[in-house]
């Protein structure tokens, strides 16, 4: 029989709560403290159970305990008879403590000690983490340093600097796990989609055979405290075959997913963003065209204080600042309702929040002579520090701003997947000269495509429309996601996605502008 663990469970629980008052959530995030809640180590453990043997013996690790979610589901799915060993880690004398107090009784081996710098053993059958989830600019070099090392010893893993202290807990436990293992943690789902979680997706695709992964929905987060995106990684500690398969799932919870599909593990080696699964499928080889094929694409303008440097069209008036001084750019998304930004005769957009961007290279002493009024407004800025902060003392003036031409069409930088319209992201057709701050992605149009668009005023309507139509599912699986549902695309993601709209727009092109373009497609 499974142990009754309930009443504990209530006690853990409280205890929990109590512990977590005790500090700021600043510090808690700073540590990556976030508990598991009951149901989900619940939910976590069974899933473990189906995958064992169902009648050997167990040796159980956690090698960041916390107050003991996951041994607590461990004792409540687990009979007492196949419980062989149970260990766990906890830096934290704060948790620590009280936990080893509490599941004293219980059998449970706790360790208030650093995982990372244990000495391993490899004898564990299950190994369960939720591991703290750290930034990698709250660790010192020196203990990256150390931390790269011992997860190369142990895994073979060449964690990046820019990994988070959860990409070490998981590739350190590879020395604890016995022949056979199996291994669930539950971590952040960006280690799919960014540049260091690429030496993690080689390890589970190379030295272990990657089972399954489930993503949580990031509308329903998993920890009320940390904004980040949920994921499950199931493996086994045995070399891959050739041909095996790995279930992603979606949503619902782990018992009962909302979306499944089955990838060939050859098919993930070619794929660089995972968490396109399980809603997309797997790209063909073929040379098929991209958005970068035909754009050029650039993050809008960072100013460093978007408040002092952006002013709207009434302020520069009262103010008397000299219009010349300034160049027209287009508001926030939240602000911008239409998707077509038409010109006035000046050039600037015809819009109802109409706002300047202060960019001149004249220099400051030029300024206080020909215009005093905007000498005095730089004389503002410069009581407010402006000049020592990050990005404008990179700039000569400091005032200056980076080149950002206005492009045809320009795309939001952040949305979400749930919105009404159904669609995350906007392409706006920017017929004015406005450029955009940050929140934006710029397209420029490569030179084939300029002559194409020279010889055909009507193709960038062509193109804006074929863009608007591109699915939700293409633009989020080429992004990243975090927790709460909101998505980013950055300017080499949206370049990826697939654009073979436009070969409808070929037969449009004059014979020599198409030949250019299918040369752009071979080189990809």
């Amino acid at each position: 029989m499974c142990v009754k663990i309930e009443a504990t469970e209530e006690v853990r629980v409280s205890l929990q709560t109590a512990l977590d008052g005790k500090k700021t959530q600043a510090e808690r995030n700073r540590l990556g403290q976030f508990a598991t809640p009951t149901v989900l180590a619940q939910d976590i453990l069974q899933y473990a159970a189906s995958l064992l043997d169902p009648n050997a013996k167990v040796h159980f690790l956690d090698p960041a305990i916390g107050t003991g979610a996951f041994y607590s589901a461990f004792l409540s799915v687990f009979p007492k008879g196949r419980i062989a060993e149970a260990v766990g880690f906890e830096l934290d004398p704060h948790y620590g403590e009280p936990a080893s107090k509490l599941w004293a009784a219980h059998g449970l081996t706790l360790k208030l000690a650093d995982f990372t710098r244990a000495e391993p053993s490899s004898r564990f059958d299950i190994v369960i983490c939720n591991p703290p989830y750290v930034r990698h600019h709250h660790l010192q070099e020196a203990e990256k340093r150390e931390l790269r090392f011992r997860t190369r010893q142990a895994s073979g893993m060449k964690i990046g600097g820019l990994a988070g202290l959860y990409c070490h807990f998981l590739g350190l436990s590879h020395a604890w796990m016995a022949a056979d293992a199996i291994a669930g943690w539950l971590i952040p789902s960006e280690f799919m989609d960014v540049n260091y979680g690429e030496a993690v997706k080689r390890y589970l695709l190379n030295r272990v055979t990657l089972l399954r992964i489930h993503r949580f929905d990031p509308n329903d987060v998993q920890f009320k405290d940390a904004l980040v995106s949920s994921t499950i990684v199931w493996f086994r500690n045995s070399i891959p075959s050739g041909d095996h398969e790995v279930v992603f799932t979606f949503g619902g919870t782990l018992s009962n997913p909302r979306i499944s599909r089955a990838v060939s593990a050859n098919s993930l080696e070619r794929e660089a963003k995972w968490t396109r699964f399980p809603m997309s499928d797997t790209r063909s080889n073929s040379n098929s065209p991209t958005i970068s094929n035909f754009f050029s694409i650039k993050r809008g303008i960072a100013t460093g204080d978007n408040k002092y440097f952006v002013l709207p069209e009434d302020e520069i008036r009262a103010r008397g600042l000299p219009i010349e001084m300034f160049t027209p750019i287009l508001p926030s998304p939240r602000y911008l309702q239409i998707d077509e930004v038409r010109s006035r005769k000046d050039g600037s957009p015809d819009i109802a929040r109409r706002l300047w961007l202060l960019d001149t290279r004249i220099p400051e002493e030029e300024i206080r002579r020909r215009f005093p009024k905007l000498f005095d407004y730089l004389q503002e800025g410069r009581s407010r520090g402006l000049p020592q902060r990050y990005l404008c003392r990179h700039r000569s003036p400091w005032y200056r701003q980076e080149k950002r031409p206005p492009a045809p069409i320009v795309c939001t930088y952040l949305g979400r997947g749930d919105t009404k319209t159904g669609r995350p992201f906007r392409f706006i057709l920017n017929r004015s000269r406005a450029t955009i701050a940050n929140v934006y992605l710029a397209m420029y149009p490569t030179p084939a495509l300029q002559k194409a668009l020279d010889a055909d005023s009507t193709l960038i309507r062509q193109i804006w429309e074929g863009l608007n139509r591109i699915t939700s599912n293409d633009l989020l699986g080429e992004g990243r996601v975090y927790g709460g549902g909101l998505h980013k695309l950055e300017p080499r993601e949206l370049g990826n996605v697939d654009a073979k709209f436009l070969t409808d727009l070929m037969p449009t092109l004059p014979t020599r502008l198409k030949e250019d373009q299918l040369v752009l497609f071979k080189a990809r």
